[in-house]
């Protein structure tokens, strides 16, 4: 058995539980959401002001550019106006609502305690394959020895051992799964007025 069988496993089972109809594993949550800009060569984005720290970082490094408005949030937000959620606090049965791509995290105070790891949940064949090459330096993966990049990617990929981790936890999943966290003003920081 090919060991990445694991990683596809975890994928298509948190596929079926969110009801989304792909789900590309990667390293962590801020990289899913840092993939998701990039593919949709994001410009202004505006977030939450109290959110976590790394979700500003994946849009500047994406190449956007920030703004924060005053609102509260639960579980998920947008990064608005792209169809972008940051659900690094929620990870609920049949959350996905088509045509958007969600990021998840899976750090150890999360929903689903791997330690660490994320996905993206979304519906676009085109996307599907870019984000899974993406993550890979510019392959797929298939033969890791062998293959040649076609692409420029990342090295953000899921671990085999993540991945089993994960498809091991799963099976404990309630039906919600949603945290409430406490998160500082990070509009007040000027290295985020980039």
């Amino acid at each position: 058995m090919n060991p990445y069988n694991v990683v596809s496993a975890f994928e298509d089972k948190l596929a079926e539980f969110v009801g989304s109809r792909f789900a590309v594993s990667v390293d962590s949550c801020t990289n899913a959401l840092f993939l998701c800009c990039k593919y949709l060569k994001v410009g202004k984005v505006t977030i939450p002001a109290r959110t976590y720290m790394a979700v500003p970082c994946s849009i500047l490094n994406a190449g956007g550019k920030v703004a924060f408005e005053d609102i509260e949030w639960r579980g998920m937000h947008q990064l608005k106006p792209y169809p972008i959620y940051d659900s690094a606090c929620q990870l609920n049965r049949g959350q996905y609502v088509p045509g958007t791509f969600q990021c998840v995290s899976f750090t150890s105070n999360k929903p689903l305690k791997i330690g660490k790891g994320g996905m993206i949940f979304h519906d676009d064949p085109e996307a599907d394959k870019w984000f899974r090459i993406s993550r890979y330096i510019g392959r797929t993966g298939v033969d890791r020895m062998l293959e040649k990049p076609t692409m420029l990617g990342w090295n953000m990929y899921m671990t085999v051992e993540q991945a089993a981790r994960g498809l091991s936890l799963s099976q404990y999943l309630q039906d919600e799964n949603v945290l409430v966290q406490p998160y500082m003003d990070l509009s007040v920081f000027p290295v985020y007025q980039q």
